[in-house]
Formats: structure tokens, sequence, C-alpha cells
């Protein structure tokens, strides 16, 4: 059954929410593991882009867009069915996406501002009432 673990900052923003889940990725992937990262947006998936390429200097992590040549280790979509992903998903919509279930691992990204928190508390509820694993991390 899916794992999901709610990553609490501790600061507001949606920067804050990047930065999160570059963390989350870059961490996941130096593990092993292939990651499935859930944007609320195209935009948003392409500033996450940029952002992966630079946010560690002394990394790299090797990514792409999902459907783009590359996104077979770290794949960024924006709501798309994730091709050939199935280890861990970061999920920075604010609502739960259907394809969710398919993962081991789902990571949601929770920032202090209220449109946020009020969502994630929601999916927290979802998933209790459904019996999965939840776990808190305070950043």
């Amino acid at each position: 059954m899916t794992r999901v673990g709610f990553y609490v900052v501790q600061a507001a923003g949606e920067a804050q929410r990047l930065r999160v889940a570059a963390r989350l990725a870059d961490k996941a992937f130096q593990r092993g593991h292939r990651v499935y990262i859930n944007a609320a947006s195209e935009d948003q998936a392409r500033e996450l882009d940029e952002l992966l390429w630079s946010f560690r200097p002394a990394s790299f992590l090797p990514h792409a867009l999902n459907g783009e040549a590359d996104s077979e280790l770290v794949a960024i979509g924006w709501g798309q069915e994730p091709r050939g992903h199935d280890d861990l998903l970061v999920n920075l919509q604010l609502e739960i996406p259907p394809f969710f279930s398919r993962f081991h691992r789902v990571a949601e990204v929770v920032t202090q501002d209220e449109r946020s928190l009020e969502a994630l508390r929601r999916s927290w509820r979802f998933y209790r009432e459904r019996g999965y694993q939840l776990e808190k991390h305070d950043l």
C-alpha cells in the first residue's frame, strides 16, 4: 500500500514548495529512486525544471518534463498520466491526483499559507480515512 509523507515547511510561498520538491527529488534520486513531480501547472513545471539544474551546484539531477527524453529517472508533469513511474510521487498540486495509488510513496509539500494548509488538511483526512500509512516531517 502507498505510504504518504507530509513535508511541513515553516514558511509560506510557492518558492518554498519548489525548493522542498527539489530537495526531496535529489535525496530520492541519490538513494536510487525514480521520481515523478506533479506540478500545479505547466508554468510551475518549467520553473521547477530550471531550478533543478541550479539549486545545488555540487550535484547533478538528471530530469526532464514528462514525456521528453531523459524523463525516465526524474520527470516533471502537471497532471498528465506519469509514464513508467510508480516509485515516488512528489505532489505539488493542492488536490490529490487520480494516479497517486500506483506509487509506492507520495510526498505532499505543506507550506504555511492558508490555501495550502486547508487543501492539505483535506488530503490528510482523505488518506487517513482510506487507511494509508501517514507520516509527518517537519522541515
